[in-house]
């Protein structure tokens, strides 16, 4: 049909015809699906597929297979959504007249049902009434209990098409009386299709017609089948919402107890069973059950809003510790999903399930772990921000229990094979900065990714654990800490004996590029990343290749002119001295997307404003950052200064105390407005004071350096060679009066550790190689040697 349909029509369709009568089950079954896919891809006009193939697709709706037959009432169902009304009225509701008898088979009026329940939505609600209703009451009327539950569920597709006020007069006469059908199965259907069409139903309707017999079916549901509990628990929720407003107290105390009866339904009887249950009954039971119980986990947000968020406490809470602690893994899993829905709802009350988000933390099941942290991060910012106390200030103080409780549930999904609830949950560690404290995090979790990153075989798991470790640096809040962390990184992966570790040391580099500003990865991991184009194996070597052009898009022209040129100095020696060929190649082809980039001004520039201003914001952010270690420091010290002060002034104040004793040289506070600030306004000033000299010096020192990089790029700009310029590079690197000036221009509160290799705007690398202690640093060593032996 794609590629001829004319010639497939004239000779292939007839064949297809003849050939279905005789053919098997999985040819039947074909055919239907080729047929429904030749509608879908409207390979031809609707009237010429109706012409061809639905004549077909009617004379083997009633094939004696039901598999067979249901495949072709679904194509034929899909096709009455594209004919046109003419050929729906002549070729199907006609013909369905005579097959909706009782003098056909029950597979045949099965299929009457549902074909009218489809041809409503085609025609005007005159016709429907005039041409489908009589056949609809004919099939809610039928002898047999299957054909009355077929027609039942079609009963809310009729009443979409033919409005309200006659689904009041035709529509709900018919669903009352199934609804006391002597089948519990039509009850069923016609129960369920009450509560999905509560809507249409004004408020008379509901309160003097279907109330009374939602009543009627929740008082004998414990005496049928479980099955119907099954159901009703499963509706019970939107029943409750669609009724609500119309129920008397008592009712509504009535529907909530039959609502906890139900959440505990198994639990509470001797065993689950009777003694006179054989195993197969009792197993069998014991799955309606826990079927019913995870429905009530499901409706458990909607019976929060049906009592109230205030009345949580009273009413439901006891219900909501069942539901966590349940014996079955399914009902526990239903409430973890849940969850995140029960703590909008209880919103300042989200204090009283702390318990419970411990309990599902520890849960012995990661498919309960996994549902819960789908929405770990949305759930832990309202137990932060919520409770009984607004102070934001301790962060969960009082949930002492959260922290080993994410750390076991991270060790359990490490220890599983279920390697992707790991990376899940690595991933939604990363909103942790802003749920505890910084300490915290460094002390109880960076290690953690730290090991991760090392030592776990999973790829995904290991990127996971990186990107998190970044989020966690870029919100660290002590200088010290960072520095250690980025010593870390480069010694223990950029540097390490592993290739793998080399490899997971660009993934994260990659990370830092996308989370911090451009200034901190330049000043930190530039270098440490090209140096990486000498490395042995040739893998890292090809990820570094793709990853060059994320470098040099992190460079700011002409402040970062001197970096620039080491970076193009890298890829001619690749390109020179590269022997592995796929390595080569990779160059080749980065060396044209190279050149093809724009690069980043240090003013704003119009193409690239949206991120030169977001990076400008990561940067004020990273400022920030430090500025607030900076007044903390401040203000300890301060804090230790009063307190000596309060201590002496006590002293002074003592009679016993002899004035004689007293130190010449401590002076003595006097109260007034010479002494320290002690208005908020006074306070501020001071502060603002600081954050302008602050961002004036790191102002003056960009600039300061960016004359000193233009003088060095016009020296380097002058080389005749590649050698020329990489000895030119080797000087840079090694002259130590360069980069002393450059050191004293950058902030004090940015200057690096002594420990630290830096990366700074003309600073060079300042780590040892030595301190790797791999074999392939070898190549790096002998780089360093190089550089120092020149002159």
């Amino acid at each position: 049909m794609r590629q001829n349909p004319t010639e497939t029509l004239r000779r292939v369709l007839p064949k297809v015809r003849e050939v279905l009568h005789v053919a098997s089950v999985e040819m039947q079954l074909t055919a239907a699906v080729s047929f429904l896919t030749i509608l879908q891809e409207e390979s031809m006009s609707v009237h010429t597929y109706a012409h061809s193939f639905l004549q077909i697709i009617l004379l083997n709706l009633e094939h004696r297979d039901t598999g067979v037959s249901n495949a072709w009432l679904e194509t034929l169902l899909s096709a009455i959504e594209l004919l046109p009304k003419e050929t729906l009225r002549h070729e199907i509701l006609n013909p369905l007249v005579s097959k909706a008898q009782l003098s056909q088979t029950v597979q045949s009026r099965l299929v009457s049902c549902k074909i009218l329940g489809k041809l409503t939505n085609k025609f005007d609600a005159h016709s429907i009434k005039r041409e489908i209703l009589p056949l609809v009451k004919s099939l809610c009327q039928d002898v047999e209990y299957e054909v009355r539950s077929c027609m039942c569920r079609q009963l809310e597709n009729i009443a979409q098409g033919i409005g309200t006020e006659l689904t009041k007069s035709v529509v709900l006469p018919e669903l009352i009386e199934l609804s006391r059908d002597e089948s519990g199965s039509v009850r069923l259907a016609a129960f369920e299709t009450l509560v999905n069409m509560l809507d249409m139903f004004d408020t008379d309707d509901r309160s003097q017609t279907i109330l009374p017999l939602v009543k009627s079916f929740c008082e004998k549901s414990f005496k049928a089948d479980e099955s119907i509990l099954i159901s009703l628990s499963f509706h019970l929720g939107k029943l409750c919402h669609g009724l609500y407003g119309i129920f008397t107290p008592d009712q509504h105390l009535r529907f909530l107890e039959f609502y906890k009866k139900l959440c505990t339904l198994g639990l509470q009887q001797e065993n689950g069973h009777s003694e006179n249950q054989i195993p197969s009954q009792i197993i069998e039971q014991e799955k309606k059950y826990t079927s019913v119980r995870k429905n009530c986990a499901y409706n458990f947000p909607a019976m929060i809003v049906f009592v109230d968020p205030k009345n949580f406490h009273m009413e439901l809470y006891s219900t909501f510790f069942c539901l966590c602690h349940d014996p079955e893994v399914p009902v526990r899993y239903t409430i973890a999903i849940c969850f995140y829905e029960v703590s909008k709802l209880l919103n300042s009350g989200v204090y009283l399930i702390h318990k419970e988000l411990i309990t599902l933390l520890q849960d012995e099941s990661l498919e309960v772990l996994d549902a819960l942290i789908n929405h770990l991060p949305e759930i832990l910012e309202l137990m932060s921000i919520g409770g009984e106390s607004s102070i934001q200030e301790n962060k969960l103080s009082s949930l002492p229990d959260l922290i080993p409780a994410l750390t076991a549930a991270e060790q359990r999904a490490a220890s599983s094979l279920k390697w992707r609830t790991h990376e899940k949950l690595l991933q939604k560690y990363a909103c942790l900065p802003h749920i505890i404290s910084s300490d915290q995090i460094y002390y109880r979790f960076l290690q953690r990714m730290f090991t991760i990153m090392m030592t776990n075989n999973v790829l995904p798991v290991q990127r996971a654990a990186a990107r998190t470790l970044c989020v966690f640096l870029r919100y660290n809040r002590k200088q010290e800490q960072r520095h250690e962390v980025i010593q870390k990184l480069i010694e223990q992966l950029g540097q390490g004996k592993s290739y793998w570790n080399r490899l997971r040391f660009l993934d994260t580099c990659e990370f830092i590029i996308e989370i911090f500003s451009k200034s901190f990865f330049c000043k930190y991991f530039f270098l440490p990343v090209i140096e990486l184009t000498h490395d042995p194996v040739a893998n890292v070597r090809m990820k570094l290749c793709y990853m060059l052009p994320k470098v040099k898009s992190a460079l700011k022209i002409p402040a970062d002119m001197h970096l620039l040129q080491q970076l193009e100095m890298c890829v001619r020696k690749l390109l020179c001295q590269e022997k592995d060929k796929d390595v080569l190649a990779i160059v080749k082809k980065t060396v044209l997307e190279l050149d093809r980039m724009e690069m980043s001004m240090d003013m704003f520039q119009k193409k690239n404003y949206e991120k030169d201003l977001l990076d400008q914001e990561k940067e004020r952010e990273e400022l920030l950052f430090l500025e607030m270690e900076q007044l903390e420091k401040e203000k300890h010290q301060n804090e230790g200064r009063s307190s000596s002060e309060k201590s002496f002034e006590k002293k002074r104040r003592d009679p016993r105390t002899p004035t004689q004793s007293l130190p010449k040289n401590i002076p003595v506070s006097v109260p007034g407005p010479s002494s320290t600030p002690s208005t908020s306004k006074e306070i501020k000033k001071s502060k603002l004071i600081r954050s302008q000299s602050f961002n004036n010096q790191a102002f003056h020192a960009k600039y300061g350096n960016l004359d000193k990089c233009a003088s060095k790029s016009s020296t380097l700009a002058h080389t005749p060679s590649v050698s020329g310029l990489v000895r030119t590079a080797m000087l840079s690197l090694t002259d130590d009066s360069f980069r002393t000036r450059n050191t004293s221009s950058v902030p004090a509160s940015f200057s690096p550790s002594p420990v630290l290799p830096s990366t700074s705007r003309g600073t060079g690398n300042t780590a040892d190689p030595k301190s790797s202690g791999s074999k392939d640093a070898q190549p790096r060593k002998a780089t360093l040697k190089s550089r120092k032996s020149n002159p």
